[in-house]
């Protein structure tokens, strides 16, 4: 959208919050870079121009604007929805894979040259490899600088820095300040936490309908590893460096996250991740506006808008509880997840809570025995040859994967069927199209408003809502009483 100049004007003169992060304003005479909806007067239209991403504002030499911190706003929704290469190169630098295995590491996963992901990235961006993980670094040494008592020695390599002079730099040159002094403009000291808890805000695009959000991940936690606790969605989290609890609050503005970490360079991909399973970089305007332009889903959509699709933390993770959870109960599905977790999963302190355990691996799980799973035999057929393919590589559900080709080979494995990995696209993949025709509570759902039954009839019926069919599935969920509708008392 950056290059539709008259169109970024009209959206920074009328400071609209559903443009942030989609693109940003640099100001030639200031050398500042801002959201559309900075509060400060709009510059005239002749100083501005627009650039698709913060790192290529960077790269142009502006700084980020004290007042809106334009470093701090949702991501795109755009690499949520694309499938191609482009698109799963910006979510894998957003998971930290630049910082942990360099531009090469990057390649090798898209199966690019680095020429090619630097050329690609430039294009689209403005911005390479190196200067869109150099923005997100200097993000997270913000976020820890103002919210954390941390040395920032250790916020330098935490950040992903590789010395404390090139953290002092980047911060300088990104923000126009010392880390000295972002830490005395922060409001008030940072509140005291045990060491290596960390709080933030998670922005999003407004509005958010936390019910079905929430009340899924509720309705749905595994003992253990997943619970609801004073208003709270908390889980485990299996890290690169380490391990982490995140509690998870809906606020109307934001939501609030509390992580602890057991290595604080874990940060980025924590976020990262909490973000996905939120899906907090939707954008809720362009959905919405698309369902409600049928005239069955427009009273769901005007009912409750800025419905979310759950996502998850942990992809292989997901898929495991997918399988588990074939014609069963959500009870059901939850003592069975709970089994293997006792069994298989790796121990956990919870000083705050009732969280034991980390969601064991594909490699934790690939040698179990079949007779020790209360399951039909069918299933746990099913169960060992995903996890084993998990665990050798066959079959990956990382923010690289291409969506077609592992719909296609989890659609190979015995007892996949298109329920199975639609729901898998939908949750684990972050397919914002995956769509459900077959399914029980949508059937019903979709005769009662009077669209088709059938799954054939009802999945013509619903080329219409492309590209956000994965919403609209949210929306005829929620139509039932269920308990994965409503947040928790």
């Amino acid at each position: 959208m950056h290059t539709e100049t008259e169109r970024c004007v009209r959206a920074v003169q009328s400071k609209d919050a559903r443009f942030d992060g989609v693109f940003f304003t640099a100001v030639r005479t200031t050398r500042i870079y801002c959201r559309p909806s900075c509060p400060a007067v709009p510059p005239k239209p002749e100083n501005m121009e627009f650039h698709p991403s913060a790192a290529a504002c960077q790269r142009a030499g502006f700084r980020a604007c004290k007042r809106c911190r334009p470093d701090t706003s949702p991501g795109s929704p755009e690499w949520n929805v694309r499938a191609d290469a482009v698109a799963r190169a910006v979510r894998l630098i957003q998971d930290g894979v630049v910082d942990r295995e360099g531009v090469p590491g990057l390649a090798r996963r898209l199966g690019w040259s680095t020429r090619q992901v630097e050329r690609q990235l430039l294009a689209e961006l403005g911005a390479g490899p190196l200067a869109l993980a150099r923005a997100q670094r200097a993000q997270t040494a913000r976020t820890l600088v103002e919210t954390t008592a941390l040395p920032f020695a250790e916020i330098a390599f935490a950040a992903g820095f590789s010395s404390i002079r090139s953290f002092n730099d980047t911060v300088r040159q990104v923000f126009d300040l010392s880390p000295g002094e972002l830490r005395a403009r922060a409001a008030g000291p940072a509140a005291p936490h045990p060491p290596g808890v960390i709080s933030l805000r998670l922005p999003f695009r407004a509005p958010l309908e936390p019910s079905n959000l929430f009340g899924h991940l509720a309705a749905t936690a595994v003992p253990g590893v997943e619970e609801w606790r004073d208003g709270a969605y908390r889980r485990t989290l299996a890290l690169p460096y380490g391990h982490g609890i995140v509690a998870l609050t809906p606020r109307p503005d934001h939501v609030a996250c509390r992580l602890s970490l057991t290595d604080p360079r874990d940060l980025t991909h924590a976020i990262s991740r909490c973000r996905r399973l939120l899906d907090l970089d939707a954008d809720p305007v362009a959905v919405d506006d698309r369902l409600r332009a049928d005239p069955l889903l427009a009273p769901l959509v005007d009912g409750a808008p800025g419905r979310r699709v759950p996502g998850t933390v942990d992809p292989a993770e997901f898929a495991v509880r997918a399988v588990l959870g074939q014609q069963v109960s959500t009870a059901a599905a939850r003592t069975h997840a709970a089994r293997l977790v006792t069994a298989h999963g790796v121990p956990v302190e919870d000083p705050e809570g009732g969280l034991t355990h980390l969601f064991p691996t594909p490699g934790a799980l690939a040698g179990l025995d079949p007779e020790t799973l209360a399951l039909p035999r069918s299933r746990r057929a099913t169960l060992l040859s995903l996890v084993g393919a998990l665990a050798d590589g066959t079959l990956s559900l990382g923010p690289d994967t291409d969506r077609a080709e592992t719909r296609a080979r989890l659609l190979a494995l015995p007892g996949f069927g298109p329920w199975t990995t639609e729901i898998i696209a939908m949750r684990a993949l972050g397919d914002p199209d995956a769509f459900l025709p077959g399914d029980l509570g949508i059937r019903r759902a979709a005769v009662g408003l009077g669209l088709p039954g059938t799954p054939g009839a009802l999945t013509a019926r619903s080329a219409d809502w492309a590209p956000w069919r994965a919403y609209a599935v949210q929306y005829l969920w929620a139509t039932d009483s269920h308990p994965i509708n409503h947040l928790p008392a």
